[in-house]
């Protein structure tokens, strides 16, 4: 296995649509950077958000969720509220190719803000808008700005194929568009 460089990623999203839209370099300005990075890819995040609430006082059961537990917004700006959460997504879609896994980390910028990324690994062969959790893990509001990078995708090939791709059996979030909630 080997972590894959900038111009890998170049490569394979000109070639093969891996990532859309896609920035061949790393975008600053007054916005926290997204863009290709030395080996990876900092993703943003888009414009909706599910902001998690307890006014139903609903249990979160991952094999039982309730749609109730979320409030939707679509804003340039999402407040995650004290020691609580948001699912979002990316700005990006990803068609991850059959021989590489993606693992993704937060940015710094929001590390250090006490606000935590949570993704699971895109798989060889997945494909869709990555749906993001971020953890305000403070007893104070946290902001979250949409359409700025959130996180860094870091890309894996294996020596060889998988036998059976995330393709391959169906996932439950293969083609996944939008916020998506959690399925059994």
């Amino acid at each position: 296995m080997s972590v894959q460089s900038d111009k890998w990623i170049i490569k394979m999203a000109k070639n093969n649509a891996m990532i859309t839209p896609f920035e061949d370099k790393q975008i600053r300005g007054d916005k926290i950077s997204f863009g290709v990075s030395s080996y990876g890819y900092d993703a943003r995040v888009s414009d909706e958000f599910k902001i998690f609430t307890n006014v139903n006082s609903e249990i979160v059961d991952p094999k039982n969720f309730k749609p109730t537990n979320f409030i939707t917004k679509n804003s340039s700006e999402c407040i995650i509220p004290p020691n609580s959460f948001v699912l979002a997504r990316t700005v990006e879609y990803f068609k991850i190719p059959d021989d590489i896994l993606v693992i993704c980390l937060g940015k710094s910028t929001y590390a250090r803000c006490g606000i935590i990324v949570n993704v699971t690994p895109l798989e060889p062969g997945w494909e869709g808008h990555v749906t993001l959790e971020f953890s305000n893990t403070t007893p104070l509001p946290a902001k979250i700005y949409a359409n700025e990078g959130v996180a860094q995708f870091i890309f894996i090939k294996g020596n060889e194929k998988p036998e059976v791709t995330y393709a391959d059996r169906k996932g439950k979030y293969q083609g996944q568009k939008g916020v998506t909630l959690p399925k059994v």
